[in-house]
């Protein structure tokens, strides 16, 4: 069969059939009178042979040593063109994001764009004096995805950085709630903790929501950092999980605070008074909670939270007896 009958039937160009004669991958088995190439049925079962392994990513080199050489083993290739195929596919889903992060920002012209890239480049930047420059810039400058801004707050460690970030989204609105959301499901306990602070950032409705829901989550650490959240917004929901935090000692001080606020409301004084009366009452916890609990009326009005701190100047812990009745003497000069 001649080349171009070849050509025509197996798809590869007279050229590229010229060039495997010349690399030796495919001798034409004879010559016609005239001196053109004759291939057989072998040589047309050793092309299609070769454009079979070239079409698993091949180098027509590792084609020719597969098909020549006897002892040739397939798997160290093979892995290696696995390792190969994983990392060229994971190099195009990250210019495909950065392509879709670019296109969601809408660049007016290429200006805007080299812009953005610069942005983007520079959240991923080692330096974090750069990663916070961009996040500022981000709202300052030229809008940056909020994908983006989701991405690179749930990954940063930097406390100057991440609080840069999430002032970002903040300004965003509710855009980015949605990719946050989904970091309170992460395996990653610092990615559950970071997207929680991010939350808390948003003054949104929909924030809000997502803070009620978070108390309920697993994480311990998420659950206390809504509590906080949701106390300085006035929401009820949070009480519980504030007076938990004050008699295991965590963050106390700022619950004791969150609880202040929330009794500024006298529908919400009033149940918060008797729900730390009751856990005063509990014969089962510390006595450095117990403390920790009566610091915490200090702020709460009630006629009852007011008898109970009486109560609690007789109390056989001299450290809340004297804290109640320093309590007291404030109130009274109120």
């Amino acid at each position: 069969m001649l080349i171009g009958d070849v050509a025509r039937r197996s798809g590869v160009s007279a050229r590229m059939l010229r060039h495997y004669d010349s690399l030796g991958l495919v001798r034409p088995t004879g010559r016609t009178e005239a001196g053109y190439r004759e291939y057989s049925s072998e040589d047309i079962r050793r092309i299609f042979h070769i454009e079979s392994l070239r079409s698993l990513g091949l180098s027509l080199r590792e084609v020719g040593r597969a098909l020549d050489d006897p002892g040739f083993r397939p798997s160290e290739l093979v892995a290696d063109l696995i390792r190969q195929t994983r990392e060229r596919i994971v190099g195009e889903m990250e210019l495909l994001t950065r392509l879709r992060r670019i296109g969601a920002a809408e660049p007016a012209d290429w200006e805007d764009v080299l812009r953005i890239v610069s942005l983007l480049h520079a959240l991923g930047s080692e330096s974090a004096a750069k990663r916070q420059r961009a996040a500022l810039s981000s709202v300052e400058e030229v809008p940056v995805p909020v994908e983006a801004l989701v991405e690179a707050a749930l990954s940063e460690a930097d406390p100057n950085v991440a609080g840069a970030l999430r002032w970002a989204l903040a300004q965003s609105g509710d855009a980015g709630l949605a990719l946050l959301a989904e970091g309170l499901g992460s395996p990653a306990a610092e990615v559950r903790k970071r997207a929680v602070q991010s939350i808390a950032e948003i003054p949104d409705g929909t924030a809000t929501a997502l803070l009620q829901e978070a108390l309920a989550n697993s994480d311990i650490v998420v659950r206390r950092c809504a509590a906080l959240a949701l106390g300085a917004r006035g929401v009820a929901d949070a009480v519980p999980t504030l007076i938990d935090m004050i008699v295991e000692g965590a963050n106390d001080t700022d619950a004791a605070d969150a609880l202040s606020v929330l009794a500024s409301d006298p529908a919400l004084a009033e149940q918060i008074g008797t729900r730390l009366v009751d856990r005063l009452a509990c014969g089962t916890i510390e006595s450095s909670a117990r403390l920790r609990l009566t610091q915490a009326l200090a702020d709460i009005p009630g006629i009852e939270v007011s008898r109970t701190l009486a109560g609690l100047t007789h109390d056989e812990d001299r450290a809340v007896a004297l804290t109640a009745t320093y309590i007291l003497k404030l109130r009274e000069a109120r």
